[in-house]
């Protein structure tokens, strides 16, 4: 009879980190006044339940409906002019950042890249509200600026993952390095680029409903404006809007990337 297999060890670093990692983890609970009883009080039952009340039934007028809409249009246009400008933002920066324009640059490229994608939207658009204004134009910028940053990254990844050879293959017999990568490398990682894409866009149209709370337009400028005043049955409409525009770019974004992968 062949004699069992030991067990497999662990590293010590491994048992290391996931120490640390749990020991974060109780720090983290213990440091935190987290009131759970006074949660589930009869009395903040009963204020939540007032509360969602309030919202019911949601305004359903012509007028306010259209003003809904024009403010959803608006928001689905800064999320997909956002992305737009951070393709060709992350491109840009992908092809330095990935290494093909030295090592030197690479890793300035990729500070740069850590720079955009570390500072959250609502910051972006808090700073370009002052050069920019009140309006949608700050919110698509911060939308591009952050997403820029990640979309950069991944790209840049993608780039670094695929299969060298063929590029080699063109270089060696002639061909120019810009037409090697276009005809070599580009296609390999251009259907994972592209659903890197779609779930950016997916990410955006919840980050520029979002936006309005810092006076960057669409609906979260009005679900901000209509909730300062209680006006809770109008911030319903926006709340289901939101949802609805939501829902419908998941389903297009789910849809193109299962085309995509055909």
């Amino acid at each position: 009879m062949k004699a069992a297999l030991p067990p497999p060890r662990r590293p010590l670093g491994t048992l290391v980190l996931l120490a640390c990692l749990l020991i974060l983890v109780v720090a983290s609970f213990a440091s935190l006044p987290l009131q759970w009883s006074a949660f589930f009080t009869p009395e903040a039952v009963t204020s939540a339940r007032e509360f969602l009340a309030g919202f019911a039934p949601p305004e359903t007028g012509h007028a306010f409906l259209v003003k809904t809409a024009g403010a959803l249009w608006e928001t689905l246009a800064m999320s997909l002019v956002g992305t737009l400008l951070a393709v060709g933002g992350g491109m840009l920066l992908a092809l330095p950042a990935a290494g093909r324009l030295g090592q030197a640059l690479r890793a300035a490229t990729r500070v740069l890249l850590n720079v955009l994608r570390s500072i959250p939207e609502l910051v972006w658009a808090a700073l370009l509200l002052v050069a920019a204004g009140l309006g949608p134009f700050a919110g698509t910028l911060a939308l591009a600026a952050h997403t820029s940053g990640v979309l950069g990254r991944l790209f840049a990844d993608a780039l670094e993952n695929v299969e060298p050879l063929p590029e080699a293959s063109l270089r060696n017999n002639g061909a120019a390095p810009l037409a090697a990568f276009l005809y070599a490398t580009l296609p390999q990682a251009l259907p994972q680029m592209l659903s890197y894409t779609l779930y950016r866009w997916e990410n955006n149209i919840r980050a520029a409903a979002v936006l309005g709370v810092v006076g960057a337009g669409g609906l979260g400028q009005m679900l901000k404006y209509h909730l300062s005043l209680f006006q809770m049955q109008n911030a319903a409409t926006v709340v289901i809007a939101m949802l609805l525009l939501v829902a419908a770019v998941d389903a297009l974004s789910f849809a193109l990337r299962r085309a995509l992968t055909r």
